[in-house]
């Protein structure tokens, strides 16, 4: 079973979001498991301390490296789990990543705090910085959220019969296709005739241009991909024929 492992400073927001809807289903269904571990646990003085002030001064605090190796140790999760770190300067978070975290064991995961994590705790336990974006939160707990219901939804028989996940977004490199359904005309607005044509190669066509077109004008980094992706392809082809 897939099972992810969250050391936080607050256990309690778990499993929030995650209890709800597909995610809260597919959990209370057995399909996943999820274990909130408080750091806090692996402190050893009476205040139960896990930060201090930054080496070299500074605002803020960060997580001592001593208290959250610890946390790390006493999690005791397999060798062939991933240990992650959610953090604004790690690698961003794609689709093809979110593919191969939900094909293995589940990962555990560590959420930061204050000014972050002393960086031996980073080296010495080997933890894969991991960012959902270019922005700055107050810890890593929704971040986390956010990787974990990426990948629980694309575990077997967690979406059933609703979606593959094969035509959303960033699945073929591509941004996902416009949606439609009822009414037909809302506030002037109707569903593009190709939708109700009942003509599916058409379909197939329109949807292919809509997701080329939205991919083209809002992500030209990912159109870029996409469009080398394709000449390679073009180009392994005629050197097989040739």
């Amino acid at each position: 079973m897939w099972h992810a492992t969250v050391l936080t400073l607050f256990p309690e927001m778990f499993p929030g979001p995650l209890g709800i809807s597909l995610a809260g289903r597919a959990l209370a269904s057995g399909l996943w498991g999820l274990d909130a571990r408080d750091i806090r646990t692996a402190a050893t003085d009476r205040h139960r301390s896990v930060d201090d002030t930054p080496a070299g001064g500074g605002p803020g605090m960060v997580l001592r490296a001593d208290v959250l190796a610890a946390a790390i140790d006493a999690a005791d999760i397999s060798p062939d789990r991933p240990k992650l770190l959610m953090s604004p300067r790690g690698r961003p978070l794609t689709q093809s990543r979110v593919g191969e975290l939900a094909a293995g064991p589940g990962p555990l995961i560590v959420c930061g705090r204050f000014e972050g994590i002393d960086q031996r705790v980073i080296d010495a336990r080997e933890l894969e910085e991991v960012s959902i974006g270019d922005y700055v939160l107050s810890g890593g707990e929704i971040a986390a959220m956010a990787l974990i219901d990426a990948c629980v939804r694309l575990l077997p028989g967690v979406m059933g019969k609703l979606a593959s996940g094969t035509d959303e977004s960033f699945s073929n490199g591509l941004l996902e296709y416009p949606q439609y359904t009822r009414p037909q005309v809302f506030e002037g607005r109707t569903v593009p005739d190709v939708l109700v044509s009942g003509d599916h190669a058409k379909i197939d066509v329109w949807r292919q241009n809509e997701a080329e077109a939205l991919t083209r004008a809002r992500r030209p980094d990912l159109w870029a991909a996409y469009q080398n992706r394709i000449d390679l392809a073009r180009s392994r082809k005629s050197t097989t024929k040739g």
